[in-house]
This record gives C-alpha cells, sequence and structure tokens, in this order.
C-alpha cells in the first residue's frame, strides 16, 4: 500500500511539473512525464507482444473463467469464443497503444515548441524591392 500511494505522489508531481512548465514554457520541466510516457509505452507494447507470442496463456484465463461462469454444455462450445476474445483482447490492446503513441506525439511538439520559441538563435532575413 505504501509503494502504491509512493507511485501515485509521484505521478501527481511529474503530472504537475509538466503542466508547469507547458504553462511557464519551460521545456525541460516537460521532460519527465516525456520519459514516463515513454516507459509506458515499452511497457504496454511488450504486454502486447506477450499477448502475441503467448496466446495460451489468455485462453487458459478465458477457460478457466468460462469453465467457473458456465454449466455443462455450454463449455463444448467456446472454443470460437475463445478465439474470438483473444482477437479483441489484441485489437483493445493495439487501439491503446495508438492512442498512447499519439499522445507522446503531443507532448514532444509541445516540447520542441517551447524549446524553438525560447531559442534567441532565429535567423531573419530582410527583403526589400530597392533595385539601387
Amino acid at each position: 500500500m505504501c509503494i502504491a500511494t509512493a507511485i501515485s505522489l509521484l505521478m501527481i508531481l511529474i503530472c504537475a511539473m509538466a503542466t508547469y512548465g507547458a504553462y511557464k514554457q519551460h521545456a525541460a520541466w516537460i521532460i519527465p512525464f516525456f520519459c514516463y510516457q515513454i516507459f509506458d509505452f515499452a511497457l504496454n507494447t511488450l504486454v502486447a507482444i506477450s499477448v502475441l507470442v503467448y496466446p495460451g496463456t489468455i485462453q487458459d484465463y478465458l477457460r478457466q473463467l468460462v469453465n467457473h461462469l458456465m454449466l455443462g454444455t455450454l463449455r463444448e462450445k467456446n472454443c470460437k469464443v475463445h478465439c474470438f476474445l483473444v482477437v479483441i483482447i489484441l485489437l483493445f490492446i493495439s487501439i491503446i497503444l495508438a492512442f498512447k503513441g499519439y499522445l507522446i506525439s503531443c507532448v514532444w511538439n509541445c516540447y520542441r515548441y517551447i524549446n524553438s520559441r525560447n531559442n534567441s538563435d532565429v535567423l531573419v532575413y530582410i527583403t526589400t524591392n530597392d533595385t539601387a
């Protein structure tokens, strides 16, 4: 319970830092939140890969769940249901990964915008129509 509370407080602190950094336009304050997002995306990708590589574990879990909930004759018809549920789980995980990738892109674009806005090395080209 203490570890979960500490992680929750740390996540609140990281989100507050990112919000403060975006508001005050300090790019360095956004980096911890960006790193957390990359770490979370990597963990979810590993979960998706494990579902693809070892689909039997999910099927075993679903089979135990169905055996617990269903009675005799319905248990024999559940093979197609297991395969369908594994496909649904993979689809759900891929949608979550796509959304997390989009959010990573949003945070990165915010970081780049703030970083370039605070950068004073902007080249200015002056053009005139003076032919003399």
